[in-house]
C-alpha cells in the first residue's frame, strides 16, 4: 500500500484553486491536477505492507496537536518533480509541530525517512517540464481541523487517492 499523510482543503477552497489553475500559462504537455487530489502532505510513508497499516493508523491516532490556518501564497515551480504548486511561504508553528511528530512516529517504526525541510505546498499541475512565466497569485488558505491517513492508488495517468483515516486537531483553547 502507498500511503501518506495530509491534510485536505475543504470543497470551496478546492474549488477555487481549481479556478485558478485553469488560467495558468502552461504549457500543452503539463497536466493539472485533479481538484479532488488536491492536498498538503504531510508525510510521505510510501510503500507499507498491509500488515503494518494498524501501526501507521497508530501513529496517527496518537496525534495532539492543534487546529491552525495555513496560507498559499506564491506560486513555485519544482523543475527536479517537473511540478507547479501552490505554496506557503509561511509556516504555522502548530503545522510543524504535527510535521514533526508524524515523522518520529513513522521514523521510530523504520517507515519512512524524514525529508529536511518542511515545504507547505498543494500541487496543481504535474510534468511541468519548462518554467512557466507566472504572475502575482491570489493568496488562498483554509483552517486544518483534521488531518488524514491517504492511499495512493495508480490506475492511469494520474493517483487515484482515498481517504483511509481521518483524524481531528484540537481546538485551540485544549492546546497540549
Amino acid at each position: 500500500m502507498r500511503l501518506f499523510f495530509a491534510v485536505l482543503p475543504p470543497p470551496e477552497v478546492r474549488n477555487g484553486i481549481a479556478v485558478a489553475a485553469i488560467r495558468l500559462p502552461l504549457d500543452a504537455k503539463s497536466v493539472l491536477v485533479r481538484p479532488d487530489n488536491y492536498h498538503m502532505t504531510l508525510a510521505f510513508v510510501g510503500e507499507v505492507p498491509a500488515a503494518q497499516l494498524a501501526t501507521v493508523r497508530e501513529i496517527g491516532a496518537s496525534q495532539r496537536t492543534c487546529s491552525f490556518s495555513v496560507r498559499f501564497d506564491a506560486y513555485e515551480y519544482w523543475p527536479e518533480a517537473a511540478v507547479l504548486v501552490a505554496a506557503a511561504r509561511e509556516t504555522p508553528s502548530t503545522l510543524t509541530r504535527l510535521w514533526e511528530r508524524i515523522h518520529a512516529g513513522l521514523a521510530s517504526h523504520q517507515l519512512a525517512r524524514k525529508p529536511q525541510l518542511l515545504r507547505p505546498h498543494v500541487t496543481i499541475a504535474r510534468k511541468v517540464l519548462q518554467a512557466p512565466v507566472l504572475q502575482a497569485m491570489s493568496a488562498f488558505g483554509w483552517k486544518a481541523q483534521t488531518f488524514n491517513l491517504m492511499q495512493s492508488i495508480r490506475d492511469g495517468a494520474e493517483p487515484t487517492y482515498t481517504v483511509l483515516n481521518t483524524w481531528p486537531l484540537l481546538d485551540e483553547s485544549a492546546r497540549p
